[in-house]
C-alpha cells in the first residue's frame, strides 16, 4: 500500500530531488527524496524519529476532496494496519481526515517486478516459484484483513533481498468510489484485471489469484499473458480469450492456467497455490535462499539501500498543526499485529536532525516503535487453519548496530598519558649505551662496521621489499657498497627475477553437463566426466559447482566486479562449491587449483526447460602457473 516504487530509469533515478512544487514537511515528517508519481499521488522518503526509513505517499487533491474516498481510506488504512505480513510493507503512520491524506509504510528497498523484467528480462523459473509463494502468503494476511487488493501488479511487487513486497493493496476500493470513475475511468490496469472486474461484477479474493496468475506469467516469459495495446483490446481478450503462454516454461503452465480460469469458482485457494509451488519446485519443500534472486537484479538493490541526506540539515518542523488543519491518525487495530520483518540487508544511515515527526506531535503509537515479537508471522483470521503444510519463512535479522563510543583501552583510544623520562639523563644514558657498543664492535667487527652502526644512531635498518619478491632473506650477508646517502645498493642483481605473469588462454562457450568436470591443465580444456574424484572444478548433479583438488577453491565475485588476474589473486573469499542458484549470467568465478592453475569462469547461461540434460554454459580463462603451490613450486 506504499505506492514506493520509483520512476523507472535506473538506480541513479531511484531518488529524485524535491521540486518546488513537492512539499518540505508532512506532519512533522521532513522529506528527503521523491521516489516516484503515479496515478494516486507522489511518494516520498523520509525517517522516523528512531533513524528507520519510510515511504510517505501523499494522495492527489481530486481524491481528497471526494468525500466517499475518504470514509473508504480512513477504513482501508485501518484495516491495512493489521496486515503485518512477512511478505508486505506495514503501514505505520496515516492521516486521512488533514487537508492533504498521507500513509506512511515501511521502506522497501529492491526494484518493482515491472522495474526487474524490463530491465533484465523474465526471471528464472526458481526464482518465480518464490515469488508466486511469497505473494501468496501476502495475499493471504491482506484477505484476513478483509481487504482485497484489486489492483496486483507487477509495479506494485518489489523485490527486496529476503522475499517479495506487496504494496498498494485498498487503495482502488477506495478511489473506486471518487467521481472520477463516473467518466469511464476504470480502476485498476487492464493488463492485471480479472474477467469479473473487467465487466463491473462482484470482486472477490479470487480476483486476486487470477491477478497472481498474471504476475506469474509476467515474470516467467516477460511480457502480458492477455498481450499490450489498448486498454479496451485487453480487457475484451481478458473476457473473452484464453491467455497466451507459449513463453511460459512447462514447469509453470498448471499454476499460471488454474489460476487464470474465466470463473472464479474453479480458481485455486491459497493454499492450493503454494501447493502448486511446491509440486512444482525440485524439492518437496520450498526454501528461501540467501541469493534468490538472479545477480543483476540483486545488484539494483544496492542502489536503493543507501538513502540520500540533503545537503544542509533543515530547519526543526513547526509548531503543531492548528485545530483548522487537524492530524488525525486512524484508530488502533482491533488485533495486536505481528512482529515487524526487516527489509533490506543494509539500512541507510540514520538522517541528520529533524527529520521525523517531534514529541508534541506523536500519535498515540509512535512510528519508530514496532510491534513486539510473536510467535506467528502474522495474524490468522479467527477459524480458519494456517494455509501452509511447512514453517513459516523466518525473517531476517536485522543488521548489526554501529560500534559503540571508544572507552579507555579500548583500540583507538589515547589512553593515560606515559611518564616520560627527563630529556637530560636520557640523552646521557643513549651516549653512554652508544659508545660501550662501538667498543665491542670494533673489537669484533672491525671499523667499518662501527662506522655503520654509529652513523645509524642505533637506529634499525629496514628493507623495503615486498613479498613479490626481491628482499633478502634472514641472515643471508649482502655484498658490500658505496653508501649513498640513504640505502646500500647491492653489487649483484637479486638471486631470481620475478616471474612475468603467464598468458592467459581463452575457452569459449563450454557446456559443462551435471556429473561432469573440466581439468585447467589440459591443452583442449572440456568436459570429462566424473565430479567426485579431486577434479579442480565439477559441475556435482546436487546443483552446485565444485572445487574438490587439494589446496583448490573457488570465490565468488560481486556483480559488477571486474575479474581478471589481479583480482583473483587478491581475493581470498575462499569457498569449496557455489550452488547455481547464486549464478546468472555474467557473473564471474575465480577457480585456484592445487596445482597452481588459476581460472576466471564467466556464466553465460543455463540450460533451456525443453532440454533432456542439466548443463551450464561458459567462459573459462587460464593463467598456468599463476599461483604458488603448497610445494613451493
Amino acid at each position: 500500500m506504499s505506492g514506493q516504487q520509483p520512476e523507472r530509469g535506473g538506480a541513479s533515478q531511484v531518488f529524485q530531488p524535491l521540486a518546488e512544487d513537492d512539499p518540505k514537511t508532512i506532519a512533522g515528517y521532513r522529506l528527503a527524496a521523491r521516489l516516484g508519481a503515479g496515478g494516486m499521488g507522489k511518494v516520498y522518503l523520509s525517517y522516523t524519529p528512531g533513524g528507520r526509513p519510510v515511504a510517505i505517499k501523499v494522495i492527489r487533491p481530486e481524491f481528497g476532496e471526494d468525500a466517499e474516498f475518504r470514509r473508504r481510506f480512513a477504513q482501508e488504512v485501518q484495516s491495512a494496519q493489521r496486515v503485518q505480513g512477512l511478505f508486505t510493507a506495514p503501514v505505520i503512520d496515516a492521516d486521512t481526515e488533514g487537508a492533504h491524506p498521507w500513509l506512511a509504510t515501511a521502506y522497501v528497498p529492491g526494484p518493482s517486478l515491472a522495474d526487474a523484467v524490463a530491465a533484465h528480462g523474465a526471471l528464472p523459473v526458481e526464482t518465480v516459484l518464490l515469488l508466486v509463494a511469497g505473494m501468496a502468503e501476502a495475499l493471504h494476511v491482506i484477505h484476513g484483513a478483509g481487504i482485497v487488493h484489486r489492483d496486483l501488479k507487477p509495479s506494485n511487487v518489489l523485490l527486496a533481498a529476503d522475499g517479495p513486497r506487496v504494496i498498494d493493496f485498498g487503495i482502488a476500493y477506495a478511489a473506486d468510489a471518487t467521481s472520477l470513475t463516473g467518466s469511464g475511468v476504470t480502476i485498476g490496469t487492464p493488463s492485471f484485471m480479472a474477467p469479473e472486474q473487467a465487466a463491473g461484477r462482484r470482486v472477490t479474493p479470487a480476483t486476486d489469484i487470477f491477478a497472481l496468475g498474471q504476475v506469474a506469467a509476467y515474470a516467467a516469459a516477460g511480457s502480458p499473458a492477455f498481450g499490450e495495446g489498448t486498454s479496451h483490446g485487453v480487457l475484451y481478450r481478458i473476457v473473452h480469450e484464453e491467455p497466451d503462454l507459449t513463453g511460459v516454461p512447462e514447469r509453470l503452465k498448471e499454476l499460471v492456467t488454474r489460476c487464470l480460469a474465466k470463473d472464479p469458482a474453479a480458481r485455486p485457494s491459497i493454499a492450493e497455490v503454494i501447493a502448486l509451488c511446491q509440486s512444482a519446485n525440485a524439492q518437496t519443500v520450498l526454501r528461501r535462499p540467501e541469493d534468490w534472486l538472479p545477480g543483476t537484479v540483486s545488484a539494483d538493490i544496492a542502489g536503493r539501500a543507501a538513502a540520500p541526506a540533503p545537503a544542509q540539515t533543515p530547519p526543526p518542523p513547526t509548531a503543531a498543526p492548528t485545530a483548522g488543519a487537524p492530524t488525525a491518525v486512524p484508530s488502533a487495530p482491533s488485533a495486536p499485529p505481528a512482529a515487524y520483518s526487516p527489509t533490506a540487508p543494509a539500512t541507510p544511515a540514520t538522517p541528520p536532525p529533524g527529520y521525523g515527526p517531534p514529541a508534541a506531535q506523536q500519535p498515540p503509537q509512535p512510528p519508530a516503535q514496532y510491534p513486539a515479537p510473536v510467535t506467528q508471522p502474522h495474524a490468522q483470521p479467527q477459524g480458519q487453519p494456517h494455509p501452509y503444510g511447512y514453517p513459516p519463512t523466518q525473517a531476517a535479522p536485522a543488521p548489526h548496530a554501529a560500534h559503540g563510543p571508544t572507552y579507555p583501552g579500548h583500540l583507538g583510544h589515547p589512553g593515560a598519558p606515559q611518564p616520560q623520562p627527563p630529556k637530560g639523563k636520557s640523552k646521557g644514558k643513549r651516549g653512554l649505551i652508544l659508545a660501550l657498543a662501538a667498543v665491542l664492535v670494533f673489537a669484533g667487527a672491525g671499523a667499518g662496521t662501527a662506522y655503520y652502526l654509529l652513523k645509524g644512531d642505533g637506529k634499525e635498518t629496514r628493507s623495503g621489499g615486498s613479498t613479490q619478491g626481491g628482499s633478502s632473506s634472514p641472515g643471508k650477508q649482502t655484498g658490500g657498497g658505496k653508501d649513498s646517502g640513504s640505502s646500500a645498493k647491492p653489487d649483484s642483481k637479486p638471486d631470481q627475477e620475478p616471474k612475468p605473469d603467464p598468458t592467459p588462454v581463452d575457452y569459449k562457450n563450454i557446456n559443462l553437463t551435471a556429473g561432469y568436470h573440466l581439468t585447467l591443465g589440459d591443452d583442449n580444456v572440456r568436459p570429462q566426466e566424473g565430479e567426485d574424484g579431486n577434479y579442480e572444478l565439477s559441475y556435482d548433479t546436487g546443483g552446485y559447482i565444485d572445487a574438490e583438488s587439494s589446496g583448490g577453491n573457488l570465490v565468488l565475485l560481486d556483480p559488477g566486479q571486474e575479474g581478471s588476474l589481479e583480482a583473483c589473486r587478491a581475493e581470498t573469499r575462499f569457498t569449496q562449491n557455489i550452488y547455481v542458484t547464486k549464478l546468472a549470467k555474467g557473473r564471474q568465478v575465480c577457480v585456484t587449483t592445487g596445482t597452481g592453475h588459476l581460472g576466471l569462469l564467466t556464466v553465460q547461461g543455463f540450460s533451456p526447460e525443453e532440454s533432456p540434460s542439466t548443463y551450464m554454459t561458459l567462459d573459462l580463462t587460464v593463467w598456468r602457473n599463476a599461483v604458488a603451490t603448497s610445494s613451493g613450486s
